[in-house]
């Protein structure tokens, strides 16, 4: 009996996908709940599973096309024996150099899409690689140290390249590399481009001391841990001090709609994630009703699901505010761009200590700029400075985030 392998239902408004990959070829034995194919979305990686055990007969579209919901993709021959797909699973592993114990049956199909990019860019097979995640998954750990023990082991001091003497001229090789852009990259340029043409954007900045924060954080941080099983972070607080603001601010926290404005009564706040794909912005919801715990739980969860390509379409859609964390990676400021169809976006920076008057005296503090981008079509300039103030104020003294003044 043969069974055809389909494009699954799309997430709703997304009309179509890019196949990235296939991860067997035809006449492989295939274990039912494998991971065949991953298809490329405008925000998620989409696995598509064996919906039986068998070998796979036929591949009807290759890498790089782009399918609908319901494109037969390929055929796969249903086999009722496990005893000869177990076989053959062994046979893989033992050409491979490893026992079947060391990585369990299936480990290819447990691995995320950014982990089978990073085997096929070395041409190894998962069963290669022994996994240090639970039921033998594998992390980029996994396969770095793979590679890093692999390269100390092949290579002898006689292969080693011989030092080039300081008047030996050494010529490099002129190249260029062209790669098509990922569906995720293609629609952030899309997007941007969309929010510069279409909104007024401007932006207005300011600078907080955290003093208090991190007084607070250093106070408080081995009891939160040990309570909540959660790092108390910067974010939570940033987070909680918008969404205070925005309720203070009724319009920040509004969308342009044709000629309309829609006021939003909830807080869903989008936090800018950094990716192997590109930049992705989960969303959580009704920010204000949060504790500081479930805040940084919740934040933690969708950050790694981003990252790993397990994140849904409905985790990264709706909200009503965004914040973006350039220092990270060390930004002192910068001008963010818009998540439309949101009317502002809060951009965080490095915190830097910096001399500052306090009490007429010369001090060191923890600062950090403050950047609010914002559609200059509805939100006024001055009800975009108060609500930075308001932000700013909120966190030089945190007390009133549990207080709400």
């Amino acid at each position: 009996m043969t069974i055809e392998i389909k494009v699954p239902q799309l997430p709703e408004s997304v009309s179509d996908a890019m196949l990235v990959a296939w991860h067997r070829k035809p006449g492989d034995q295939i274990m039912r709940g494998e991971n065949l194919v991953d298809l490329e979305t405008d925000k998620v990686v989409l696995e598509v599973p064996a919906p039986a055990s068998g070998v796979l007969q036929d591949i009807r579209i290759k890498n790089g096309t782009t399918v609908t919901a319901g494109t037969v993709l390929a055929v796969l021959a249903e086999q009722d024996s496990a005893a000869s797909l177990e076989d053959a699973a062994s046979d893989r592993a033992a050409v491979a150099g490893v026992t079947p114990a060391a990585t369990p049956a299936g480990a290819a199909a447990k691995t995320s899409p950014a982990v089978r990019r990073l085997l096929e860019e070395h041409d190894l097979d998962a069963t290669m690689v022994q996994g240090s995640g639970k039921d033998g998954r594998i992390s980029k750990a996994d396969v770095m140290a793979f590679l890093k023990a692999d390269d100390s082991t092949n290579v002898t001091p006689g292969d080693r390249t011989p030092s080039v003497p300081a008047e030996t001229a050494v010529v490099v090789e002129r190249n260029e590399r062209r790669v098509p852009m990922t569906r995720l990259r293609a629609r952030i340029a899309e997007r941007l481009l969309a929010a510069q043409q279409s909104a007024a954007m401007l932006t207005t900045f300011n600078e907080v001391d955290l003093t208090e924060v991190m007084a607070l954080r250093s106070r408080y941080k081995d009891a939160f841990e040990k309570e909540h099983g959660v790092r108390l972070g910067f974010m939570s607080f940033f987070a909680k001090a918008s969404a205070e603001a925005l309720k203070k601010f009724p319009v920040v926290n509004a969308s342009v709609e044709g000629n309309d404005v829609v006021y939003h009564n909830y807080y869903d706040i989008g936090i800018a994630v950094s990716t192997d794909r590109g930049l992705m912005v989960p969303v959580l919801r009704d920010v204000d009703q949060m504790s500081f715990a479930t805040f940084e739980t919740e934040l933690g969860a969708v950050a790694k699901r981003a990252q790993d390509g397990s994140i849904s379409m409905e985790e990264l859609t709706g909200g009503t505010f965004t914040i973006t964390n350039g220092g990270v990676f060390g930004s002192m400021m910068s001008t963010p761009i818009l998540n439309q169809p949101q009317s502002a976006i809060l951009g965080m920076h490095t915190i830097q200590q910096r001399p500052m008057v306090i009490n007429n005296e010369i001090v060191a503090r923890p600062m950090m700029y403050l950047a609010l981008t914002y559609d200059h079509r509805i939100i006024d300039g001055k009800d975009s400075v108060q609500f930075l103030v308001s932000i700013k104020q909120l966190l030089e003294d945190p007390s009133r985030l549990l207080l709400q003044i």
